[in-house]
């Protein structure tokens, strides 16, 4: 990896092929070009949301293979699982996939954020897409193998650091790409993250369906080829990105004369070693956390909540879900993954939405209608499951789940109209440890106290209320974090001399025909039909995807 990060060395003095310099766009170059090639990358990654299509095939891989082997025992614990192969992983041991892949991406965004801007989005670009990739190629040798730890540390860690890198390196570029419409920009890039898994989970389970023999589940095979296949796409998305000049702007478009017409976008900028003792970095940093803490943690029990909530109201029976028999359970099941489907595409199509609302709103007010229509939902859930009325429960969760997103989206364009856009994709990265936090806390939250609502006996078609009732006061702690965001203090910023050193180091030019004249280039004018394409090769597998979801959601319509 170290020689891909410091990879695109001159030749005689000329930007190597990975270098920022050789990416800055020339006169005449199309900025929609710049969004495709982020969602390139992000469609690919968004696949962490959808690695749970892989537990249920692995925990039977042996046993299917007809070693004689069965599951671990409980006696068994998770580091032994890590090693052992005579019995198959649990699904408990392999969903620790999900919790080291989000601590790890956190982590990575954090560490590797300062390298990126100096880097250059398309080096970025290129490390996440052999982290990400080669981690699937090392998890399917361990499947092969059957050894856990080289699941973790292919997909979980070195696929964690291609995730980090991945999530953060288009977030800088766009918002430069599009300063009249920082949340849209942002938006476009991150629902890809929130796609991949609609696209990536149809197509793996096709895959080792199509891979399967009576003796093996086809999951190695299937990491393979989709390993490879996105390495391609991501490659593509890498190569197609590009920095526009310093100081350029859209034409017909005049930036705010003076930070005084909107006080909070500042039109200076902050280093991101500051941010870590800057206030408003921190209750943004808590904002974030307990938007995705609420979220998370529903989105990973939305299928046995529905379930258990209304058993077999679902499929027209007045039964609770203890009463139900094996055939039924399965109904229900069916009408649940639909519900989780649905969920899936309010995920996204809030990214978009709430993310470009925000340019009209403002990052702080979205925020605000986050946390309020948000707390209210959730304190709405437990009189809607007493009055038996799933429409009001469904639609309180889908909005939630549009929030959820929207936070992920709007975000960047936050940090960007308080700390500045120089530095904001390491910044960005920063704040991504909110992320890791909370992928902890909310499931954490979520799971625990069903478990003890159930200990306690509450009927299942209750546990979930007192859940409920502490995501609504972390909506409020929220809120009030939001609520105390204020303007920078000038100490914060960096001086004139501070930014010009920066510039430099980030190897931006005055004007990019200083690289352009050198290689010999002139107009850097692209055909509106290579734009169409690039906008058709990820608008066709996300229009697959959304297809394939909506056959699923029209189950739970069914």
């Amino acid at each position: 990896m170290s020689t891909v990060m410091g990879g695109g060395a001159a030749v005689a003095g000329s930007p190597g092929l990975l270098d920022k310099e050789r990416i800055v766009a020339g006169p005449g170059f199309n900025r929609w070009l710049v969004p495709p090639a982020a969602l390139a990358i992000h469609l690919c990654i968004g696949m962490a949301y959808g690695f749970s299509v892989f537990w249920l095939p692995l925990s039977k891989a042996l046993a299917t293979a007809g070693t004689g082997a069965k599951a671990c025992g409980a006696d068994v614990g998770f580091f032994q699982e890590l090693f052992i192969t005579t019995c198959d992983w649990k699904i408990s041991t392999l969903g620790w996939m999900y919790i080291i892949f989000f601590l790890i991406l956190g982590v990575a965004a954090a560490v590797w954020g300062g390298w990126l801007e100096r880097a250059g989005p398309r080096k970025a670009g290129v490390v996440a897409a052999v982290c990400w990739c080669g981690g699937m190629l090392i998890s399917a040798l361990g499947i092969h193998l059957h050894q856990f730890w080289l699941m973790v540390l292919g997909s979980g860690v070195i696929g964690g650091i291609g995730l980090g890198l991945g999530y953060i390196s288009p977030v800088s570029t766009l918002i430069k790409w599009f300063p009249d419409r920082r949340g849209m920009a942002t938006g476009m890039a991150i629902m890809g993250f929130g796609g991949g898994a609609m696209i990536g989970s149809p197509l793996a389970a096709d895959l080792m369906k199509h891979f399967a023999t009576p003796t093996d589940v086809g999951v190695m095979q299937t990491f393979i080829v989709m390993g490879l296949v996105y390495f391609v796409f991501m490659l593509g998305g890498a190569f197609g990105y590009r920095v526009p000049e310093t100081g350029w702007k859209p034409a017909g478009w005049t930036p705010p004369a003076t930070q005084a017409s909107n006080d909070m976008i500042t039109q200076r900028h902050v280093h991101v070693k500051k941010v870590w003792g800057i206030p408003q970095f921190w209750l943004i940093w808590l904002a974030l956390c307990m938007n995705v803490s609420a979220g998370i943690g529903v989105i990973g029990m939305a299928s046995p909540m529905l379930q258990e909530v209304f058993g077999g109201h679902l499929i027209g029976l007045d039964k609770k879900f203890g009463e139900l028999d094996k055939a039924q359970l399965a109904a229900i099941a069916g009408v649940a993954a639909g519900f989780t489907a649905l969920l899936s595409l309010f995920n996204i199509g809030g990214r978009f939405f709430w993310a470009s609302m925000s340019d009209f709103l403002g990052r702080k007010m979205t925020y605000v209608v986050f946390f309020v229509l948000g707390g209210i939902l959730y304190f709405s859930v437990p009189g809607s499951a007493a009055a038996g009325s799933i429409l009001l429960f469904v639609g309180a969760f889908c909005i939630i789940l549009s929030m959820y997103g929207g936070g992920f989206a709007t975000v960047p364009a936050y940090l960007a109209d308080i700390f500045g856009t120089q530095m904001v994709g390491a910044i960005h990265g920063r704040l991504l440890t909110a992320w890791s936090t909370a992928g902890i806390l909310g499931p954490v939250i979520v799971n625990y106290m069903r478990e003890y609502q159930l200990g306690l006996g509450v009927p299942r078609e209750q546990v979930y209320n007192q859940t409920m009732y502490i995501l609504v006061g972390m909506l409020v702690v929220g809120l009030i974090c939001n609520l105390l965001v204020r303007p920078l203090n000038d100490k914060w910023f960096m001086t004139d001399a501070e930014l010009a050193e920066e510039k430099r180091l980030a190897h931006e030019k005055a004007v990019s025909g200083e690289v352009h004249r050198a290689a010999g280039a002139g107009q850097d004018s692209v055909s509106p039909v290579v734009v169409a394409l690039a906008w058709l090769a990820v608008g066709i597998p996300l229009a697959w995807g959304v297809y394939r979801t909506l056959q699923s959601v029209a189950k739970f319509f069914a």
